[in-house]
């Protein structure tokens, strides 16, 4: 199992950090190590001082495919769920400074919170749908898929050029404008539309 993730697929997202709006989607991976197990609290790595959150839409592939095209990609996933993928920002720019690639800011573990899936059959439209994210009740984040530069579809359909895409991956659809530093005490809340899916704390 892989875990694909999305970058700057907000065009306000990209505009917050000062880069380029993409012309085609961004990808980068996460192992199966970044997956917080469940009931347990997100520990503030040690190697870093400045740990952000980026909420987003989490899609889980139900098939096995290849050069996928996106008028058949709907048929590739039937399940959605919201995620965190922290970063630790301040690697990240070290990385970026010396040339160098930035899985350690992205990939450690831990660094992929992820609520359990539900079926989209739960939801009247997956390319306006809300999510949001909130720290000790208050909300930090907050977007709708309907904003995405690239949609699920399209996503799915990139990737599979260059990657087998194998039932039980995960892909990150892109985080919107709001990302920020959590702490250690604090309190993470994920939703999409109304409903609360994700829940932990900062240990």
């Amino acid at each position: 199992m892989k875990i694909i993730c999305i970058g700057r697929n907000y065009v306000n997202h990209a505009k917050e950090l000062g880069n380029a709006v993409p012309k085609e989607p961004i990808f980068f991976l996460k192992p199966d190590t970044a997956i917080l197990p469940k009931k347990n609290p997100f520990v503030y790595p040690s190697f870093t001082k400045d740990v952000h959150h980026e909420v987003e839409i989490v899609v889980r592939i139900n098939r096995l495919g290849k050069h996928i095209e996106e008028k058949f990609a709907h048929k590739y996933y039937n399940e959605i769920g919201v995620g965190v993928d922290f970063t630790a920002r301040d690697i990240q720019q070290q990385c970026k400074e010396n040339g160098m690639p930035w899985e350690k800011a992205k990939a450690f573990d831990g660094s992929a919170p992820i609520s359990p899936f539900y079926t989209l059959d739960n939801y009247k439209d997956v390319n306006n749908l809300n999510f949001s994210l909130q720290i000790n009740g208050e909300t930090q984040q907050a977007g709708n898929t309907k904003d995405m530069l690239f949609n699920i579809d399209s996503i799915i359909a990139y990737v599979s050029q260059f990657f087998t895409l194998k039932i039980g991956d995960l892909i990150f659809t892109g985080t919107p404008e709001g990302v920020g530093p959590v702490n250690i005490n604090d309190k993470i809340d994920c939703f999409i539309e109304d409903k609360k899916l994700l829940s932990f704390n900062v240990k």
